[in-house]
């Protein structure tokens, strides 16, 4: 027990030390954590070396790393999922798999006969990471854009499918029709009573304790680990369990609640868990290196095949197919635990292992850098695309608009299109719908080009950031240019950039730009502007009317308005 104790104080202290050269050298922590483990462990300086304690900390920071993971699993959203992202996650993970399983084999990797390497690594590939993903992507303020909840909702169904294999995975050497269909009854079981509990039983106990956050806190836990013991009892796993456990409470009232008193513990187990895993990996060979480099080659490749095609097929475009497919190139947390198991039951030798790891470590510093860049990346593919014959959304009108047709702009043209330009679309529509006939929204998400189409506005898809889609798009025969897109959420440009092309373009033209920051406004009547609007004033002038109405008594009465107002909208952006 002391050894025990000794163990886990060397692997926080080394994690927290190189945690903290990770974060100003802005490396991913989990890389940190990994190599911490590394140095520490019997393959480095050899301070940790019993094997019952690395298996502990692993085993305890992946039960509590699957019920977080469970716990964010929101299934309402993927009984939402609308069909491109549904098609998106089935055509990558079963593509990946499919190419998986013919690219491993055919390298020599085994399959069958109780070695399931290839098996392994091709689900282990199919996988990307969650935790990178949404970092940089919240990083990017690009999770509630059209490829950002692309990418979420192939990250849902990721982790699902991770379940089905984690399900059949324990009675892979003896794999029957018969065994498959008991593992399934097994977990349907299971979760068919976590679910009923969760929905029953939990709620009304955890409101009796709702005031007693220890207790709220305890009672997670103790349920986290009362389902991952039956798991055992039934033959699945305690990692199965946890991640059972989250997904059940994570439909109950109580899930953000707990998730915010969990996720202290979670950081810690999480860590030691990557530390553990650190401490496993051996000083590389080159074979090991040679398999690692295969691997990370795959997982890119394979990604950008299997995410880019479903998405073009669906007529999604050029961009929002390519942005998803870069940000879902890496092995995922997840994919660690699946060979993990693999290794605790004999399935996959420990070298495939070890190159898996490495390969890991890889991507995930890659995928950060390249992510950060996507933008860019994407914007500079597109040209080599279409000379190769691939056809953007805006293929059909490209003549026209050399001729001065379906492509040149009409007096009013809003440049970028998100929810400022969806509210005042709507307003137009309400108050002078005639005005609709002058106006020309250039955009390049698919879903605002078709919905606009269908409603029978006037609309180029194209890269605002793009000096020749605004010339193409006639932008400099207008009278009027609307920047309604504030400066955090543009990509590849700023307000005050869009101002200068545009007047470079329209020296007669009223530009209205808008201003993130108070310090802008004098920039963009610099660059060109003729008004700049401010979001934060006509926010501050409507909650002073909202107090108003609350000293006076009216509260009620002017909520009765809004929802009257809001019920006669039809915005194309919800």
């Amino acid at each position: 027990m002391h050894e025990l104790i000794g163990d886990i104080t060397l692997c926080i202290l080394f994690a927290w030390m190189l945690g903290l050269l990770a974060h100003f050298s802005r490396q991913p922590l989990i890389l940190a954590y990994l190599i911490a483990g590394f140095c520490i462990g019997p393959f480095g300086a050899g301070w940790v070396k019993s094997q019952e304690s690395i298996s502990v900390i692993s085993e305890l920071g992946l039960i509590f790393m699957l019920f977080m993971i469970g716990l964010e699993i929101d299934l309402k959203k993927i009984v939402r999922a609308g069909r491109v992202i549904l098609f998106a996650a089935a055509g990558q993970l079963l593509g990946g798999c499919l190419l998986g399983i013919l690219f491993f084999a055919a390298i020599g990797l085994t399959l069958g006969g109780g070695h399931f390497d290839a098996l392994y690594l091709c689900v282990a590939c199919a996988l990307s990471s969650t935790v990178i993903i949404v970092k940089v992507l919240y990083e990017k303020r690009e999770l509630d854009t059209l490829p950002g909840r692309i990418t979420l909702g192939v990250l849902v169904l990721q982790d699902i499918f991770a379940i089905l294999f984690l399900a059949v995975q324990p009675s892979l050497a003896e794999l029957q029709a018969s065994v498959i269909l008991l593992s399934i009854v097994r977990v349907v079981v299971l979760v068919t009573a976590a679910l009923l509990v969760s929905r029953f039983v939990l709620p009304r106990l955890f409101h009796q304790i709702a005031r007693r956050p220890e207790l709220i806190l305890l009672g997670a836990l103790a349920w986290c680990f009362l389902v991952a013991e039956t798991a055992e009892r039934l033959s699945l796993s305690r990692e199965m369990g946890a991640l059972i456990a989250g997904v059940s409470l994570s439909t109950f009232p109580y899930a953000l609640d707990v998730t915010a008193k969990v996720t202290t513990l979670r950081d810690f187990f999480i860590t030691l868990f990557f530390v553990a895993l650190g401490m496993t990996i051996p000083v590389p060979n080159m074979s090991v290196i040679g398999l690692a480099v295969m691997i990370a080659a795959f997982t890119v490749v394979s990604r950008l095949v299997t995410t880019f095609v479903p998405l073009y097929l669906m007529q999604q475009g050029l961009r929002a197919s390519l942005l998803p497919a870069i940000n879902l190139a890496q092995i995922s947390e997840f994919s660690l635990v699946v060979i993990q198991t693999g290794v605790t039951d004999n399935h996959i030798a420990q070298e495939t292992a070890n190159a898996a790891s490495f390969a890991f470590v890889v991507l995930a510093v890659l995928s950060t850098f390249v992510m950060m860049r996507s933008d860019e990346i994407t914007r500079r593919a597109i040209g080599p695309l279409k000379r190769l014959g691939l056809r953007d959304l805006d293929h059909g009108h490209a003549e026209e608009g050399r001729e001065g047709g379906h492509g040149e702009a009409r007096r009013i043209v809003i440049l970028g299109f998100f929810r400022a330009a969806s509210a005042l679309l709507a307003e137009i529509e309400r108050q002078a719908p005639v005005l609709l006939e002058q106006i020309t929204v250039v955009d390049f998400n698919p879903n605002v080009y078709r919905t606009l189409l269908s409603r029978g506005l006037h609309v180029i898809y194209g890269d605002i950031s793009n000096v020749d889609t605004l010339v193409h798009a006639g932008v400099g025969k207008s009278e009027m240019i609307i920047l309604s897109v504030p400066d955090a959420l543009l990509k590849g440009a700023t307000n005050e950039k869009l101002v200068r092309h545009v007047r470079a373009l329209n020296p007669s033209a009223l530009i209205v730009a808008t201003a993130d920051l108070l310090s802008d406004v004098g920039e963009l009547y610099a660059a060109g502007a003729s008004y700049v609007t401010v979001t934060r004033l006509s926010d501050a002038h409507e909650l002073f009317t909202v107090i108003e109405a609350a000293q006076a008594g009216l509260l009620e009465d002017k909520r009765t308005e809004l929802d009257l107002r809001l019920s006669e909208r039809r915005e194309v952006l919800p």
